[in-house]
């Protein structure tokens, strides 16, 4: 698989694009306005211990105070088998160290942890913690033992800290590691000498996308990076010469004058990770509905018919949806609880083979994802940890007109409501004359075909009633003044 990663720096925003085989699976948007926070740490002060939430709040001069739950609070050498409580921990007015692990997303605040975590190119520092681990992705075992061993030979220098080894140590040797161990703990130490840092000031910033691109994003299928700014690509050089030289090679400034984005057709897939419906190669399609509690994705055959029976139409469109479904999560950001309905297959191999393609998309993802197994209604539930805001809230706000519902009352339903709202003037109020406000199509729809309706009306109240447009009012705003 070959892997291409694009890079568009404006002034007000970065967008790093991820493409896999030429087709986008992964995109990333960093504002200067509303940069994300996740990977920051901070100087909190406690504002408030909520013991029948085992949580606090802590000010770090956000609009909102963030969010600490007691099983994110730090304890060195703990006793599992007590469970310790928020107030044990945590006071109102204390001080603490806190570290974003998730963005403020919609009413919520941001989501904090204590368990500090630095990432460098090979290896995640955990000064709170003192066990060592290996990344998932390395299965090899004996790999996984050498890795342990090249980083338990520099014993000096990882005492009374925890270090994650990442997948890309794969390829590094001794002289790297012990390198990037003494980065993290210099930094560790510059983090941890805030005594004259008041609290809600941000202690440690993460780097900025176009270079935490190049620290978390790079592996084995790289081909090239391509960035359309020449000042950007060069920052960017240093910065892989210094912490990640294998990469240096595959950067390169984009000097065209057409849109990189546009050169490699990411605007066009951006518009279609904003659709509901999301066409299938074979003819089937996804419809993908995101809500507050969570997102569905359905699947149908739509114009895919196939050549043999059904079971091997509904069977074929599975597998495809499978990878359509996989690539929609990373495009889209989909977080939370995500209920998928395949349609119902009554092969259970069939069902097998499906949960596999899916699960074998799923590998890609850098979110962690967990899938249960097809239920008796054909449904499957998963799960995709969430830190950042989906694509759609990053680029889009809820609609005015229809407040997020995705349909409007229609100018019939309209009618009626005036109807009785008139009604319920006419018997409050001595009026002389009513002057109804509403929108073009209400009007129209009224003086029409609802004529006769309305002349009965007015004979019953004995009150004449007038019309006017009013072209700002949408289509279920109205208004019945008394004249």
């Amino acid at each position: 698989m070959s892997k291409e990663i694009l890079i568009n720096i404006t002034p007000q925003e970065t967008r790093v694009a991820i493409l896999e085989n030429g087709m986008l699976h992964d995109l990333y948007i960093e504002r200067s306005r509303s940069k994300g926070l996740v990977g920051n740490v901070y100087k909190g002060k406690v504002v408030r211990v909520l013991p029948g939430m085992e949580a606090a709040f802590v000010e770090i001069g956000l609009e909102k105070a963030a969010f600490l739950h007691v099983s994110d609070v730090a304890q060195k050498n703990k006793n599992n088998s007590e469970p310790v409580s928020i107030g044990q921990v945590l006071r109102e007015g204390q001080e603490i160290l806190v570290q974003v692990i998730k963005d403020q997303l919609g009413t919520k605040g941001a989501r904090l942890t204590t368990n500090i975590t630095i990432p460098s190119r090979y290896l995640v520092f955990m000064p709170n913690a003192e066990n060592i681990g290996v990344s998932s992705r390395i299965e090899n075992e004996e790999e996984r033992e050498r890795l342990k061993n090249n980083l338990l030979e520099q014993q000096h220098r990882i005492e009374d800290a925890g270090y994650i080894i990442r997948t890309a140590a794969e390829v590094a040797d001794k002289d790297a590691i012990a390198s990037d161990i003494k980065y993290l703990n210099r930094l560790w130490d510059n983090i941890n000498s805030t005594s004259d840092v008041k609290p809600g000031n941000v202690v440690h910033k993460d780097l900025p996308l176009y270079l935490r691109v190049l620290r978390d994003m790079v592996d084995e299928d790289l081909e090239e990076v391509k960035v359309d700014s020449r000042e950007t690509s060069n920052i960017m050089l240093e910065f892989a010469e210094k912490y990640v030289p294998e990469v240096a090679e595959f950067i390169e400034h984009y000097p065209g004058e057409r849109p990189i984005f546009d050169l490699h057709g990411v605007e066009d897939e951006i518009q279609k990770g904003l659709e509901r419906k999301v066409q299938l190669k074979s003819g089937g399609y996804l419809i993908i509905d995101q809500t507050e509690a969570l997102t569905t994705i359905d699947v149908n055959t739509g114009a895919y018919v196939g050549s043999r029976n059904l079971e091997e139409t509904i069977f074929k469109t599975n597998l495809e949806a499978a990878q359509g479904i996989a690539r929609q999560l990373r495009l889209r950001n989909l977080g939370g609880i995500v209920i998928l309905d395949f349609i119902d297959m009554t092969e259970p191999e069939h069902k097998r083979q499906v949960m596999r393609a899916l699960e074998k998309a799923l590998e890609k993802d850098h979110a962690r994802t967990s899938i249960c197994e097809v239920s008796s209604l054909g449904l499957v539930e998963m799960t995709r940890k969430r830190t950042r805001e989906s694509l759609e809230h990053v680029l889009c706000e809820t609609c005015p007109t229809c407040e997020g519902r995705g349909t409007i009352k229609t100018a019939e339903t309209i009618c009626y409501e005036i109807f009785r709202e008139i009604l319920r003037e006419a018997r409050q109020f001595d009026a002389q004359e009513l002057l109804v406000l509403a929108a073009q199509d209400v009007v129209d729809l009224l003086v029409d075909e609802e004529s006769s309706s309305l002349a009965e009306l007015e004979d019953f109240i004995d009150i004449p009633i007038k019309f006017q447009v009013e072209a700002l009012f949408t289509q279920e705003q109205y208004d019945v003044v008394i004249l």
